[in-house]
């Protein structure tokens, strides 16, 4: 048994290439049964699969008798319509323990964008929600993601991993602030409703802009955040008409299209008589077309554009790191010595198993002799008799023939063994 992963993410692939490979939450079930029918055609064993996707990183985490790399980068590679050559020049592969490794820095924030940040661990936990509600989560990576859930909270409250962290929300609202002097005379609107674009609207609010607007697909969810911050709510339909009224627009949808496009936004401008106009896009596909970037009165930040931002503060954790990397190793040893126990060749849980099963053979044959003779009417004393020694002896026969046919070379470790085994209360 092996697990491995395969990945990009915000160190190795650029913005719109980790774009072509995002997956919404509800995309995940079928991905992953595409996945495990793609490597069904190389492999008669059923391995075990898990996607995480999110805007910095798209991960595949494996288990099963042998790695399918190559196999996975192909379908992947067809899946963002782009060659396989030109995506594994962008991944990384981990196994076994380096694999355990990755995904407890994962969990714990060590290995995103912004040191510590705490949202990758709730991602983390729908896409394993999501793999065992498809069949895909097997006991190997059930146990792997549950001890890097484990691995994680002790990162958490054992460490200041989180302090002085700096959220790509946060980090918004600090590059705001650089471009308007008082962010309280602002007119904000957040396209999108998820948990990335509430947790920017929970930072803008605080700083009590004009007034702060919802543009969603659907109205309903759409109201239910726009009431927690006394702002208004309104269609995706109708943003290119209204974009001109915003100083400010922050925008993270699922889609996997543009849905700000280089025009409207050129019209936009000219309304506002060239008046700034600040956009954040933290949505991987893109949600605002990358041209807009290029015009005159409009910032535009991507999340890669957010990096040296969050990067602040990161000096006055690296003590924390030190600290949670010694707590992951112990993960990783913990985890890598249960694998091994499962392990056909190197491990002991297959040779319980035999040991058991060898013993319940016993069991059941000598219980149908004593029941054959009880049947005739034999007597009951002398049946368990019978059946108490046969037991013995077959448990016996084995360890006794070893003794007798071993040489003179090797019949003192064959007696200390045995001694072991059998002898423990004289020992």
């Amino acid at each position: 048994m092996t697990v491995w992963a395969l990945g990009i993410n915000h160190t190795t692939a650029p913005l719109d290439l980790r774009g072509r490979f995002a997956f919404a939450l509800d995309q995940l079930q079928p991905t992953l049964r595409e996945l495990q029918a793609a490597w069904a055609t190389r492999s008669a064993y059923r391995a075990e699969a898990t996607i995480l996707s999110t805007c910095n990183r798209t991960e595949i985490y494996g288990a099963g008798g042998q790695p399918h790399i190559d196999h996975t980068i192909d379908w992947l590679a067809r899946s963002g319509g782009v060659a396989p050559e030109v995506l594994r020049s962008h991944t990384y592969t981990l196994h076994d323990g380096l694999a355990a490794r990755h995904a407890f820095r994962v969990a714990s924030g060590l290995d995103s964008m912004v040191l510590g940040e705490p949202q990758i661990l709730g991602q983390l936990k729908d896409a394993v929600r999501v793999a065992d509600e498809a069949g895909a989560l097997g006991s190997t990576l059930n146990q792997l993601f549950q001890r890097s859930f484990a691995v994680a909270k002790e990162v958490r409250s054992s460490t200041e991993i989180g302090a002085h962290s700096i959220s790509m929300a946060a980090a918004a609202v600090r590059l705001a602030g650089q471009l308007f002097e008082d962010l309280s005379r602002i007119r904000v609107l957040f396209v999108g409703a998820g948990e990335m674009v509430e947790l920017a609207a929970t930072h803008f609010a605080a700083k009590s802009p004009k007034s702060i607007a919802i543009a969603n697909r659907t109205l309903e969810r759409g109201e239910k955040l726009a009431g927690r911050f006394g702002g208004e709510v309104m269609r995706l339909a109708d943003l290119p008409e209204r974009l001109h009224e915003f100083d400010a627009v922050v925008s993270c949808t699922a889609s996997t299209l543009p849905i700000i496009g280089l025009g409207a936004v050129e019209r936009a401008v000219k309304r506002r008589k060239h008046r700034p106009i600040f956009m954040v896009d933290l949505a991987v596909p893109r949600d605002i077309e990358p041209e807009v970037k290029s015009l005159e009165d409009v910032y535009l930040y991507t999340v890669d554009d957010l990096a040296n931002v969050v990067q602040s503060g990161k000096d006055n954790r690296q003590a924390a790191v030190a600290q949670a990397e010694v707590i992951i190793d112990a993960g990783v040893q913990s985890f890598m010595h249960w694998l091994d126990q499962r392990d056909p060749v190197r491990g002991t849980v297959p040779l319980i198993q035999q040991l058991n099963a060898q013993a319940d053979a016993w069991r059941e044959a000598e219980l149908a002799r004593a029941r054959k003779l009880l049947a005739k009417g034999e007597d009951v004393g002398a049946v368990l008799e019978a059946l108490s020694r046969g037991l013995t002896q077959k448990m016996l026969h084995g360890a006794l023939a070893e003794l007798h046919a071993a040489d003179p070379a090797t019949r003192d470790h064959t007696a200390q063994a045995i001694s072991r085994l059998f002898l423990r209360k004289d020992r």
